[in-house]
């Protein structure tokens, strides 16, 4: 999104795409017909899309070499983020989705839980998944689980 001074974040560089509108997100109207100005946002053209997916294949390799441990590490990050600021993401939520606060809360919550339980499997793929085959040969046959992407 652009918010409202229309920059954007692709490829780690700020830019400011020349041209472009932006559009008003309004809440959901009430019984009254009124609703609420949300925030303002423009519209993605075919080349910022190709931007974001360029930048996004750049980023694959690295994440690629990264440990199972070190992957996990950086979700687990993310969940102690989104923790921090909780209640303002929950009030965000209630404001834009028309939820009460304690449904907003709750669902913030399981996003974290989420965020965690996916973090402490990055590195157990390989114990839970992985195993020795047995075969009838002087061979030695493994499996292992690889990420591909």
């Amino acid at each position: 999104m652009c918010g409202t001074s229309s920059a954007r974040w692709p490829a780690r560089m700020f830019t400011t795409p020349p041209g472009r509108s932006l559009v008003a997100r309004i809440s959901a109207k009430d019984s009254a017909g009124n609703g609420a100005h949300l925030d303002n946002y423009c519209w993605a053209s075919r080349k910022d899309f190709r931007d974001a997916v360029v930048a996004a294949r750049a980023a694959q390799p690295g994440w690629e070499k990264a440990t199972a441990y070190n992957r996990g590490q950086i979700l687990y990050r993310a969940a102690e983020m989104l923790e921090s600021r909780r209640e303002a993401l929950a009030a965000e939520v209630s404001r834009s989705h028309g939820v009460t606060l304690e449904q907003a809360r709750t669902g913030v919550g399981r996003v974290c839980d989420r965020l965690v339980h996916h973090a402490g499997w990055t590195d157990k793929y390989q114990q839970v998944f992985g195993s020795v085959n047995p075969v009838a040969s002087p061979h030695f046959n493994f499996t292992t689980a690889e990420p591909m992407g």
